[in-house]
């Protein structure tokens, strides 16, 4: 089910379920300008280093996550944000469960 941004706020946090085992993920929105997908990391999973040629900002909706932007770990918990620069590398890990909004940024 999409939310309907019309009718009142969203907890971005139930538009996504964990999985034993898995990392779920479900995009909310996506347009040219860019997208909104949120994640569902089970403890231990991850997303291994990669880049992407836009900048990204990844919102912590629940839990915590370690992320590594150029090689700099970060520790990111529930309602921090990280900006993701262009063409930098950079992982997500799950030292435990947690939930995940990404919004792309396309130029």
């Amino acid at each position: 089910m999409m939310p309907d941004w019309e009718s009142g706020p969203t907890d971005m946090a139930m538009l996504v379920a964990y999985q034993e085992g898995s990392v779920v993920s479900r995009i909310v929105t996506k347009t040219a300008g860019g997208s909104l997908t949120v994640f569902a990391f089970d403890e231990g999973q991850s997303l291994s280093e990669h880049t992407v040629p836009h900048a990204a900002v990844l919102h912590v909706l629940e839990g915590a996550a370690n992320v590594t932007i150029g090689g700099t770990r970060h520790r990111v918990a529930t309602g921090e944000v990280i900006g993701l620069p262009e063409d930098v590398p950079h992982a997500v890990d799950a030292p435990v469960r947690f939930k995940m909004a990404l919004i792309m940024l396309r130029h």
